[in-house]
């Protein structure tokens, strides 16, 4: 059940977000081995005069980038699968995105199984009820 908040610095573009959210929800599930059906995926759009790297904006750059949020829970993956999701997410947006400044962010976040959930439930209380059954 990971959550997926992308920002990006472009002008919005239903199109850009549509492949993004795709290619995002692939390679959670292929290399994370998340739930598609349950991976949820936000796109957000900053002006790249208004996102700034190394003190320039990145319109004066005349780059884009990007800094992907996510959360997963806690313990359900190897260092090596996050580190192949970190390659592969960020070659996928320089191929969606194309002039890719190479400051591009992805962070993992590994949330405790008691501290999220959904549909009223915790992580936890899934794991723990898949235990019982």
């Amino acid at each position: 059940m990971p959550y997926l908040n992308v920002k990006l610095s472009a002008a919005p573009s239903a199109e850009t977000s549509a492949a993004i959210a795709a290619r995002l929800t692939e390679l959670t599930a292929s290399i994370l081995h998340k739930k598609r059906e349950l991976t949820s995926v936000a796109v957000e759009y900053v002006p790249p005069g208004q996102w700034f790297i190394g003190g320039d904006s990145l319109a004066d750059q005349n780059l884009i980038t990007f800094f992907l949020d996510i959360k997963v829970t806690e313990g359900t993956n190897t260092k090596d699968e996050k580190a192949a999701y970190v390659s592969h997410v960020f070659s996928a947006a320089a191929a969606l995105l194309g002039n890719l400044h190479p400051t591009s962010y992805i962070v993992i976040h590994e949330v405790r199984g008691d501290a999220w959930g959904y549909h009223g439930k915790t992580q936890e209380f899934r794991f723990i009820q898949g235990k019982i059954l």
